[in-house]
């Protein structure tokens, strides 16, 4: 069980690892200005950002928590089958995504409009590109580092009902936000932290933020965060009540999220049994004496078949031949008592007639 110092001590990290994510995200963005415009900043600024927060994550982890390998700790841990982590998480986001669009398209009814051109689909492969360097960037800030010094300081019940309100503070206050937009941003959270939590690893939550974003903004042209930057071929326009399209925000603020998210939960816990049993477990932490099992139990078979007592009331028996005169004679090393005997048995005197 971690003492209060140790709490206090993981929640000052947090308060710094947080603070550097602020820090690191003004330093990308002025630094992205220099760099590039137009339609490459986004993917620019969002290199330099992934980049700035792995090298302070793993200078923090060095120096606070001295971790011989911080980015493993992180959750980047390159284990078998993480590709398979990384595609389970996408498949569960593109059917979340379905999940709330086709409803839109049955009791509603969607726009589509096509931008042909061969800057549009460049543009494809540059967005797709910035969503996925986007998305680990964001689960590296609040799935990676700060979120396990939160879960030292106040456990992982409380961490992952408050990291999505910071998630909220940092990234909607800027924008049109509504009352729906928030709270599914917030759902959101709580399931991209229970997909680290199953997983112990950042690459199913990856797979998930990557593939909610662009599929609803590559695959449907539907605004992601209340901006439609990300769909330069497809365009969709939402005709509906707002419970149902969203409005302006798109999917993300409709009622019909809200309820997607509850369904994502539910089958993320289904799907990722396997991986809670192997990973989430909690470490047995050995504690008191160590005790030689096998030693005991020796000696205490030992002691019932009473093998030292026999052993100790065996004597050595040596039987000498009978030394004579003429033959040197050597010294006997004798380790017990020795009994020595001659074969002819008693002496006797021989006389002969004169």
């Amino acid at each position: 069980m971690t003492s209060a110092k140790g709490r206090l001590s993981s929640l000052s990290w947090f308060a710094l690892a947080a603070i550097y994510y602020v820090f690191a995200q003004q330093v990308s963005l002025r630094a992205a200005n220099g760099l590039s415009s137009g339609d490459w900043f986004p993917l620019v600024s969002n290199l330099l950002l992934l980049f700035l927060l792995c090298i302070g994550y793993t200078g923090m982890g060095y120096a606070a928590q001295h971790q011989s390998d911080p980015l493993r700790e992180m959750g980047l841990v390159r284990r078998e089958g993480w590709q398979r982590e990384f595609a389970l998480g996408a498949a569960l986001g593109w059917a979340g995504v379905v999940a709330c669009v086709v409803p839109v398209a049955i009791f509603g009814s969607l726009v589509i409009t096509f931008w042909k051109g061969s800057h549009q689909y460049l543009l494809l492969f540059v967005h797709v590109a910035t969503l996925a360097v986007m998305s680990l960037a964001q689960e590296i800030a609040f799935r990676g580092y700060p979120f396990q010094r939160l879960i030292e300081s106040i456990g992982p019940a409380l961490a992952t009902m408050l990291m999505p309100l910071l998630y909220v503070a940092v990234h909607l206050t800027n924008t049109d936000a509504t009352a729906a937009s928030v709270v599914v941003a917030v759902l959101f959270g709580w399931v991209l932290s229970l997909a680290y939590l199953r997983t112990r690893a950042l690459w199913l939550a990856w797979g998930l933020h990557f593939a909610w974003n662009a599929c609803l903004a590559l695959l449907f042209g539907l605004p992601i965060e209340g901006t439609s930057q990300f769909s330069p071929v497809i365009s969709s326009n939402t005709i509906g009540p707002a419970w149902l399209t969203g409005g302006d925000r798109g999917p993300e603020g409709s009622a019909i999220a809200i309820l997607v998210m509850f369904l994502l939960m539910i089958a993320l816990m289904k799907v990722t049994r396997d991986y809670a049993h192997r990973y989430a477990q909690p470490v047995i932490v050995p504690g008191g004496i160590p005790v030689d099992i096998d030693a005991i139990a020796r000696r205490q078979h030992e002691a019932a078949m009473g093998v030292h007592e026999a052993q100790s009331r065996q004597q050595l028996v040596q039987i000498a031949p009978t030394s004579s005169s003429g033959n040197g004679t050597g010294a006997n090393l004798q380790s017990g008592p020795v009994k020595q005997e001659t074969l002819d048995g008693p002496e006797q005197k021989t006389e002969f007639p004169s």
